[in-house]
């Protein structure tokens, strides 16, 4: 179904309008997708699509019509929309001219796999939008079981961390708004080994550390790192530096441990 949408107080541009608040999104349970690959692989997943906007110029690209075709496939709503209404919905720069509203999809703790070598990657307190998609797309790529994401952390359903997952978010279990003891009891019952990046005396490197077996490790806050509570559990592990620079980003700090734990689990004799 494809209808035309004029009007700025139209009650799904407003809904979709106020998605970029995050008290909206938690109350409708509702989130935003905007960009071509980024809506293509929403709707290559199995995600629910509730309806999406599209610009004309859009539609006038194979590209873009093909995705039109795929969305109707899916029995997804389709509103034509002019560039003026376009823009009270987007929030990127240089808008593709498609937006898909979403209903959002949480895991629970119960819900992820045990199987007994899992790997989960865990957020703590990491609030950069960009940090946490770019996160999110390397547990993506390494094969992790699940993303887990404790209280402070950012909203994973907000659009620039969406947009930073780059569609990853689509392919694999994301749990949100867990508590530290939530975490333990979790790792307890499934014996995983707690591993927590730290820059401490006790800590060894990444590299001697056993990722082979089943295990989370857990990435802290920008500034502060890994929270005191989780540190006393966990095996504090460090990458090392041989430089002058004082210290990596968090999302390339996960890059470079998650690559090992790849090493170690596919390629290590």
């Amino acid at each position: 179904m494809r209808e035309r949408i004029d009007s700025l107080s139209n009650k799904k541009i407003k809904l979709a309008a106020s998605l970029q608040n995050r008290r909206h999104r938690n109350r409708e349970g509702l989130f935003v997708a905007e960009g071509i690959r980024l809506v293509e692989m929403a709707s290559a997943s199995e995600w629910s699509v509730q309806y999406a906007f599209y610009t004309p110029e859009l539609s006038s690209q194979p590209r873009g019509e093909a995705l039109l075709a795929q969305l109707e496939q899916r029995d997804c709503p389709l509103y034509e929309v002019p560039a003026a209404v376009y823009q009270k919905i987007g929030s990127t720069d240089t808008p593709q001219g498609i937006l898909a509203v979403m209903a959002q999809q949480k895991s629970r703790l119960d819900d992820l796999p045990a199987a007994g070598t899992e790997l989960y990657v865990v957020l703590d307190g990491v609030q950069d939008p960009g940090n946490a998609g770019t996160i999110i797309r390397t547990a993506d790529a390494v094969g992790a079981d699940g993303v887990i994401l404790l209280n402070g952390s950012v909203d994973v359903f907000s659009e620039k961390t969406v947009r930073s997952t780059m569609g990853s978010l689509f392919h694999l279990p994301v749990c949100s708004e867990v508590t530290a003891e939530e975490l333990l009891v979790f790792a307890d019952a499934h014996q995983l080994a707690l591993y927590a990046t730290a820059l401490d005396e006790t800590a060894r490197p990444h590299f001697e550390q056993d990722f082979r077996q089943s295990c989370a490790i857990v990435f802290g806050n920008e500034g502060s790192g890994v929270s005191s509570q989780l540190l006393q559990a966990a095996v504090k592990t460090y990458i090392p530096m041989y430089g002058q620079a004082e210290s990596l980003n968090v999302g390339m700090s996960a890059a470079i441990v998650l690559y090992e734990a790849v090493r170690q689990r596919k390629f290590r004799d």
